[in-house]
């Protein structure tokens, strides 16, 4: 395994990190789930990410199970608030009211006096974004939180957090989680750059674009049963099978299953401390371990680039 540091803080996290959106606490049985994430540990996997609302914290409680004989100190565990959570008023958003009573829930479901990272999981347009910013400074000298980030949050709104903490002496943004793949390509314009202008670490998720970039769906075919493409058709688009299959070609070439190639075109950037990935079987992460072996070359990024254009 390969550890990354989180932009210009202190921690490292695992190159690839195993996530629970959708999956776990959902789709995935239990026992499966744990497997998965006992697969990950055997593999050197230290970062675990989650949210208060993936599948109503439960996918948090599965968390607390399979890691419950993991000693805390060895975990970078990561968690994210804004999405509603109940029917009050006061159950979404950034406000400092919402992230202190989220987090506390959130806390108990992980069976943790900590976490290592808070995402703001979207930008509330409805607080005040230095609310947001001491609120987030004060769960960090409370000790409830050690690290925060922001999550989809376009470039300049991280430039403007990033202005407020300097002007009122808070502490720095750590992270920043925004959806970043091979078919999705929009933060290289804008808020990479920010990044590293801002020493932010990226962990992004969706590298394999929810399964696209693993070569299992076609053209012309209809998705195996029990994956996540049966039946939906926004993620089968037309255009998004056309480019995966113009890029079987060239992995073919190269000799690089197209997951790995996926996962190793996110993590050359020297923005990227981590890929985010799920896992639905325990050899889908061993597999996927497999991209930190993967050197891509000028030729072979060109190859990309033109099949992709």
């Amino acid at each position: 395994m390969q550890y990354r540091r989180l932009g210009r803080s202190g921690v490292k996290v695992s190159a690839i990190s195993l996530g629970s959106w959708i999956t776990y606490g959902g789709t995935v049985a239990a026992e499966v789930a744990t497997s998965c994430v006992r697969a990950a540990l055997d593999a050197g996997i230290n970062h675990f990410d989650t949210a208060d609302v993936y599948q109503g914290g439960a996918a948090e409680e599965l968390l607390r199970q399979a890691l419950k004989d993991v000693p805390r100190s060895s975990l970078v565990l990561a968690t994210k608030v804004f999405w509603p959570t109940g029917d009050g008023p006061n159950d979404r958003g950034t406000s400092r009211k919402h992230l202190f009573e989220s987090l506390e829930r959130s806390l108990r479901r992980l069976g943790t006096d900590y976490v290592d990272v808070l995402y703001c999981h979207r930008f509330d347009g409805e607080t005040d974004p230095e609310e947001t910013m001491f609120a987030l400074n004060d769960l960090v000298a409370a000790g409830k939180v050690l690290y925060t980030g922001v999550s989809e949050w376009p470039a300049e709104r991280i430039r403007e957090a990033r202005g407020i903490q300097r002007r009122l002496g808070l502490r720095a943004l750590a992270a920043a989680q925004p959806a970043y793949s091979l078919l999705r390509r929009d933060v290289e314009r804008e808020v990479l750059g920010a990044c590293r202008d801002e020493g932010i670490g990226v962990v992004c998720f969706s590298p394999l674009a929810q399964g696209l970039l693993t070569g299992k769906y076609r053209t012309g075919e209809g998705a195996p049963a029990g994956t996540r493409g049966a039946g939906n058709e926004r993620l089968l688009r037309a255009e998004a099978l056309a480019q995966v299959d113009r890029l079987r070609p060239v992995c073919a070439e190269a000799g690089i299953p197209m997951n790995r190639l996926a996962l190793a075109w996110v993590l050359r950037r020297p923005e990227v401390a981590s890929a985010l990935v799920g896992a639905s079987r325990p050899e889908q992460v061993r597999d996927n371990i497999g991209a930190l072996d993967v050197t891509l070359s000028a030729d072979l990024l060109s190859a990309i680039d033109a099949a992709l254009r």
